[in-house]
């Protein structure tokens, strides 16, 4: 079978077109603050902008909908004639810099759609590595339906300690064709890209993804999962569109010929794929604040629940600290019933609202901010403060115990998520 990561047929805007306003940020952040994106679509108005080729998920629901949605079409015909002028078979290395100054390196190509699957059971070699929401796919379904080019924001993470993937193709950048190099609009830092079509660096991309698939390297990082589906790469952003690039090519497959269910360009998804183990890779845990209870009764509740399912609430490795009412509690969990602490928590958390419709739960970024609900004096709340979020975790969480629970982890900062930048035809050719 063929790499699950490939090269991929990418068209750029000609030469002299500006990333600010080209490029724009993804269209699932900043949803509840609609002057984002009034002041995007003023920086964009009457300028070539991935902007005009997506819907911001702001709009979802709203009477601009419709509307939004027929002018995406029309767009994505006509750059494809006048805009998208730039065209290579390969991949794009990227260099990303941050708003602290690190630079994440990258690189865009095609995941295969074949080798992917959101179901949670499943073992392809491509996972997601959170839940997929199935009903956030039909919105987004009626966007890809019809659309003649992607944009992607899909991030992918790869497993390469030993930066054999991304990081070999950064030390040639010298010697690459530069693609584009400058600043991201409304705060999004810098981006360079460089063209990899030589033939000989793309075979060395295609051992190292191989090698990241290797049964024997999965079986002797993972030995709990020796004999199982390799994985090759988790889904890092973007999980929704990537479902609904799935999602998409399915419908679409079963009306094809066989002989054009392996060429269609719908059966791959353009993204960005990044090491987990790369210094500008800030991965933070979500934290969970109970709302309406004290932190004596999540105590007991807590230990009772373990013990129900054979574990005990000391003596363990796996650590959930729980706040309020002006004290902190470390719980130690042994024998816990879930290989990452996130999944003990939130396993709890759903069997516990599930009998106290009372009680609420939010999902906070930052354990400041959760210690501080948690001392709020409205009513009571009790904070469950997750552990710092390891690299190697997302990893071994999604190979040992399926998808990762809703709300794991947060990756980086609203501004510093991919941007729409390259983009690829969806129509077969002629």
């Amino acid at each position: 079978m063929a790499n699950c990561f490939v090269p991929a047929d990418i068209l750029l805007p000609a030469e002299g077109i500006p990333l600010d306003p080209w490029a724009c940020i993804a269209v699932d952040q900043f949803t509840s603050q609609p002057e984002y994106w009034r002041k995007a679509e003023s920086l964009a108005a009457g300028k070539p902008s991935t902007l005009h080729l997506v819907l911001p998920e702001a709009y979802l629901g709203t009477p601009r909908e419709e509307e939004r949605l027929a002018e995406i079409r029309a767009a994505m015909e006509d750059y494809r004639r006048t805009v998208l002028t730039r065209r290579l078979h390969g991949y794009v290395y990227l260099e990303r810099t941050q708003m602290d100054g690190t630079v994440r390196q990258g690189l865009v190509g095609a995941v295969d759609l074949e080798q992917y699957c959101y179901d949670g059971d499943a073992k392809p070699a491509v996972r997601p590595s959170e839940s997929t929401v199935v009903e956030r796919i039909p919105p987004r379904l009626r966007i890809r339906r019809g659309a003649s080019l992607e944009t992607p924001h899909v991030m992918m993470l790869a497993d390469d300690e030993d930066c054999t993937l991304i990081e070999p193709v950064g030390a040639r950048k010298a010697g690459l064709p530069l693609l584009y190099d400058g600043d991201l609009m409304l705060g999004g830092g810098h981006l360079s890209g460089w063209a990899v079509t030589d033939p000989g660096l793309i075979a060395q991309i295609d051992a190292a993804v191989t090698a990241l698939g290797d049964p024997a390297r999965f079986a002797a990082r993972w030995p709990e999962a020796a004999g199982q589906p390799t994985m090759t790469l988790a889904v890092g952003d973007g999980n929704h569109s990537l479902a609904t690039a799935k999602a998409y090519w399915e419908e679409l497959k079963a009306t094809l010929p066989p002989e054009q269910r392996s060429t269609h360009p719908a059966r791959w998804c353009l993204a960005e794929v990044c090491n987990v183990h790369s210094p500008a890779i800030e991965i933070e845990p979500i934290h969970r604040v109970l709302f309406g209870v004290r932190i004596d009764e999540v105590r007991r509740a807590l230990d009772a629940w373990l013990a129900e399912r054979g574990a005990s609430p000391c003596g363990g490795s796996q650590l959930i600290t729980l706040v309020g009412s002006g004290r902190e509690e470390p719980v130690a969990v042994d024998h816990a019933p879930d290989p990452l602490a996130v999944g003990t928590a939130e396993h709890f958390i759903t069997d516990y609202l599930a009998d106290h419709p009372g009680v609420t739960v939010d999902y906070i970024h930052g354990a400041a901010a959760a210690r501080s609900m948690a001392a709020g004096t409205d009513r009571p709340a009790t904070a469950l403060l997750m552990p710092d979020f390891a690299k190697a975790d997302l990893f071994r969480g999604v190979v040992l115990g399926g998808v990762l629970p809703r709300k794991t982890f947060s990756m980086g900062h609203a501004e510093e998520k991919r941007y729409y930048n390259e983009c690829r035809s969806l129509i077969a050719p002629v």
